[in-house]
C-alpha cells in the first residue's frame, strides 16, 4: 500500500490550494498457473476542497468509471481491477486498467488511450492523472513483431476543470470569445455516445526491435477526449441566444514511435495524424461555430547521459493543421519545447531537477524545479515549485497567477 501526502500553496496569496492525503491499497492474487488478479483502490481526502469545489457531477465519465464522493472533501476510486490470463502465446488483460502508448514527456501525442483529469492542469503525474478504463487488452507475437489489440467499451473522456476552480481553462485557445453585448449564451449538457458496441474505441499497436531501433506502428479509432463546441444562434422572445452543445466526435489516429541509443545519446521520436479534429471559430456567421481539420503532431527527443549522475533531455513538439482559418482559436502550426535537467547525489538518494516547458508561438511557459530525497526504500520526501509565465491567451500563460509551492511525503511500496 502506498500512502502520499501533498500540500500546495499559492505563492501570491499564500493560500493553501491542496492539502491532500492519498491512500492506495493494492491486492494481487494468483488464482491459477495462468490467471492473476490485480486490484487497486485510491482514497483521497483534501482538507481545503479548492481544486474541485463540492462534489463534481462527472458528466464526462462513464457511470461505471466514476469516483464515489463521500462528501466535499473525501472520495474513493477504483483505479485498477483486471485479470491477466496467459493462453499459450496469447496474453490477455481484461478489466479496468491504464494503457500507455508513446515516448514523450510532459505532453501527449499517442498516449491517448486513457483520458486525463485536468484538475491540476498537467502538473500531476501521468499515472495519477490518467483515468483508467474498462478495456480488453490482447497481446501476442507475430514473427518478429508484437501485436497489441484494444477494445474499449468505456465511454469516459477528459475531465476538465469547472469554472471557479484554480485551473479552469480561460485561454482563447480553449474558450471562444464572449458574444457581443446583448447576446446571451447558454451551455447545454454534453451529447455523449451511448451505444455499447457502435461507440466503443478500438486500436492496435505493432512493435518490434530492428537493427538497434525500437519501432512501433499505432492505430486508434476513438472519440476525441475533448468535445467539439457546437454552436447555434437563435432568437427567442426577441432575444438573440447562442447555445453551445459539447459533442464528442470520432477520429482515426495513426502514428508510430522510434528510438535508438548511440553511446550516451538516445534519439527518440513520435508522430500521430488525426484525420478529424474539430476546432471552434470566433465567427457568429459560421453555422455551427466549428471547423473540421486533420492534425499532424510530432516530437523529436534527445536524451544525453554523458555526464556522471546527470541526465539532460530536449524535446521539440509541433502540431500542424491542414485546414486552418484565421478565426480559429489557435494558429496553423503550434510549436513547443521541453527541457529536463536532472542531477543525482548521495548515491542517487537525492535528486535535483528542473523541467521547462514553453510555447514557441505564444512565448509562455512553465518552469518546475524539484528536489526529492529517499529517506529509505519506503520513505520519500520532496519540495518543488510550479511557476507559470506568459500572456493570458497562452496554454501556460492563462495560469500566470497560479504559481504554487509543493511539499510532499510518500511512504509504502
Amino acid at each position: 500500500m502506498v500512502t502520499e501526502f501533498e500540500n500546495t500553496t499559492d505563492v501570491s496569496s499564500e493560500e493553501t490550494r491542496k492539502r491532500e492525503l492519498s491512500i492506495k491499497p493494492k491486492l494481487e492474487l494468483q488464482l491459477s498457473n495462468n490467471i492473476r488478479f490485480t486490484g487497486v483502490l485510491r482514497a483521497r481526502y483534501d482538507g481545503v476542497d479548492r481544486l474541485e469545489p463540492g462534489e463534481p457531477e462527472q458528466p464526462e465519465i462513464d457511470p461505471a468509471s466514476r469516483r464515489y464522493f463521500i462528501n466535499d472533501h473525501a472520495e474513493t476510486e477504483l483505479r485498477e481491477f483486471y485479470f491477466d490470463i496467459e493462453i499459450a502465446d496469447l496474453y490477455l488483460r481484461i478489466g479496468k486498467q491504464q494503457v500507455v502508448w508513446g515516448k514523450t514527456d510532459g505532453l501527449k501525442i499517442l498516449d491517448v488511450v486513457n483520458p486525463q483529469s485536468f484538475r491540476e492542469f498537467i502538473l500531476d503525474d501521468f499515472e495519477d492523472s490518467r483515468i483508467p478504463l474498462w478495456t480488453v487488452n490482447v497481446e501476442f507475437t507475430l514473427g518478429e513483431w508484437d501485436l497489441q489489440f484494444l477494445w474499449v467499451p468505456d465511454k469516459t473522456y477528459n475531465e476538465l476543470p469547472k469554472s471557479g476552480s484554480p485551473f479552469a481553462f480561460t485561454s482563447s485557445q480553449f474558450v471562444p470569445d464572449a458574444p457581443p453585448p446583448g447576446v446571451q449564451i447558454a451551455i447545454e449538457d454534453p451529447e455523449r455516445p451511448d451505444e455499447f458496441l457502435k461507440d466503443s474505441d478500438y486500436g492496435f499497436r505493432l512493435s518490434t526491435f530492428l537493427g538497434g531501433w525500437d519501432l512501433s506502428l499505432n492505430y486508434f479509432y476513438h472519440y476525441y477526449d475533448n468535445p467539439a463546441l457546437v454552436r447555434t444562434l437563435t432568437i427567442e422572445n426577441g432575444q438573440p441566444i447562442v447555445r453551445v452543445t459539447p459533442e464528442y466526435k470520432r477520429t482515426h489516429l495513426i502514428g508510430g514511435t522510434f528510438s535508438n541509443a548511440f553511446g550516451n545519446l538516445t534519439l527518440r521520436g513520435e508522430l500521430g495524424y488525426s484525420n478529424s479534429r474539430y476546432f471552434f471559430v470566433n465567427d457568429l456567421e459560421d453555422d455551427d461555430g466549428i471547423v473540421k481539420s486533420g492534425e499532424l503532431v510530432y516530437v523529436l527527443g534527445f536524451d544525453w547521459q554523458g555526464f556522471e549522475n546527470s541526465f539532460l533531455s530536449f524535446q521539440w513538439f509541433q502540431s500542424i493543421l491542414d485546414n486552418h482559418l484565421s478565426t480559429m482559436g489557435r494558429e496553423a502550426t503550434e510549436s513547443s519545447v521541453t527541457i529536463l535537467l536532472q542531477r543525482k547525489f548521495l548515491n542517487e538518494s537525492l535528486v535535483a531537477e528542473v523541467l521547462w516547458l514553453t510555447s514557441v508561438n505564444h512565448k509562455d511557459g512553465l518552469v518546475r524545479p524539484k528536489v526529492s530525497y529517499d529517506l529509505s526504500d519506503e520513505w520519500k520526501i520532496w519540495v518543488g515549485v510550479d511557476s507559470f509565465y506568459g500572456e493570458p491567451e497562452g496554454f501556460y500563460g492563462q495560469f500566470d497567477d497560479k504559481d504554487q509551492l509543493r511539499l510532499g511525503i510518500q511512504w509504502g511500496i
